[in-house]
């Protein structure tokens, strides 16, 4: 594991989580590209444990196509049916693991919204 970059991330996370700075959520999505799987698992769980206040990130790298199989299945895990649109458009996409991110994406996001609207059993 690229111990430098996990470290970078956890403080990353740690000012972007305190201050809400952009840049330092900017670096999450950037950690989503490294070559080291560790590291990537280790933003993509910084990000999904942020839930709403990723969203915006999370949305504007879909936007911008950055990672977009890993953003497109953290937005179907944190978004809600406004997102489906957007998870949509990648369904057909001609890279395969994009594709296979936004079909997981819109499981995710209809599981999501099943479970919100279903009352718990006493």
């Amino acid at each position: 594991m690229e111990l430098a970059k996990a470290s970078k991330l956890f403080l990353v996370n740690a000012a972007w989580r305190t201050t809400g700075a952009r840049a330092a959520g900017r670096s999450l999505i950037e950690g989503l590209g490294s070559p080291d799987e560790n590291v990537r698992m280790i933003a993509g769980t910084f990000l999904s444990r942020a839930g709403k206040q990723a969203l915006p990130l999370i949305r504007e790298a879909v936007r911008k196509g950055q990672h977009t199989a890993q953003t497109l299945t953290i937005l179907g895990d944190l978004g809600n049916l406004t997102d489906e649109p957007i998870i949509r458009r990648y369904v057909a996409d001609a890279d395969p693991e994009v594709a296979k991110s936004a079909r997981y994406a819109l499981e995710l996001l209809h599981t999501r919204m099943q479970s919100a609207s279903t009352p718990e059993a006493d």
